[in-house]
């Protein structure tokens, strides 16, 4: 499975921008927009990837994707 999919995203509408928002809580400064719903979470695939090969570049602790919440 692709790294960049593992990671949480948060999306929401921006009404102000008019496009949807996304951004990845465990990877600092990571966003994306689109216009719809899919484009917005392409583009999250594409910075995710983005932001990790820079990282990777630049000698950089990149986070292991926390997954899924558990809650007692």
């Amino acid at each position: 499975m692709d790294d960049a999919i593992k990671y949480e995203i948060i999306m929401y509408w921006s009404k102000e921008d008019d496009v949807f928002i996304v951004e990845v809580p465990e990877l600092p400064g990571c966003m994306a927009d689109g216009r719809d719903y899919e484009e917005a979470v392409r583009n999250a695939l594409v910075v995710i990837k983005e932001w990790i090969e820079t990282a990777r570049e630049h000698g950089k602790e990149i986070p292991e994707p926390k997954g899924r919440p558990i809650y007692a």
